[in-house]
């Protein structure tokens, strides 16, 4: 967002007649609206604000997740070869996690060499490596998965169970469509 830095603070511009300070988007929205009046903020509202609640919980990161000694791309590995049920293949774990194959090597090498994660080569083909979890990879996620889950729903304690499942929905449209389309936006 024009003038915002996600993660840190932003500047708070003029109350609103109503005398509620809204949160720092809204701040910066208004100060937006002084500067040029004519312009439709509406984009910025929406992107902002998603922008500041994903820096705010990067920077949350994850209780559980840090006190097992996890990041979240290692749980998301982790995870991706639980839920699936089967081994993958380093390229596949990469889709599973929207995550690219350097980053995906890195963390499976931290992982592999904590015991969570194991190899086994393709006996047909020597380039190709099947990943699976170990025994204590498997007691790990199935652990620690109730844990952040009852985590995350304290960070959004603060809606209740219509406003969560129509804040999904809507971001679920929102990330279907972005999805789609990121690349010819890109273009």
């Amino acid at each position: 967002m024009a003038g915002v830095d996600p993660g840190g603070s932003a500047p708070l511009g003029a109350e609103p007649a109503d005398g509620r300070r809204g949160d720092t988007v809204a701040a910066v929205v208004r100060q937006w609206r002084v500067v040029h009046p004519g312009l439709d903020t509406g984009p910025m509202e929406v992107i902002g604000r998603i922008n500041r609640c994903a820096a705010l919980l990067q920077q949350a990161e994850d209780a559980p997740l840090r006190r097992a000694g996890l990041t979240r791309p290692e749980f998301d590995l982790l995870g991706a070869l639980r839920r699936t049920g089967h081994e993958l293949t380093p390229g596949e774990l990469a889709r599973e996690t929207f995550s690219s194959g350097a980053a995906v090597t890195k963390r499976l090498k931290q992982l592999t060499e904590r015991g969570l994660v194991e190899r086994r080569g393709d006996a047909r083909d020597r380039r190709v490596v099947h990943l699976r979890l170990t025994d204590a990879g498997r007691d790990l996620v199935d652990g620690i998965l109730p844990v952040q889950l009852a985590y995350e729903t304290a960070v959004l304690s603060g809606l209740d169970g219509p406003e969560q499942g129509e804040l999904a929905a809507l971001l679920g449209e929102l990330l279907s469509q972005l999805e789609g389309r990121l690349g010819v936006l890109r273009a």
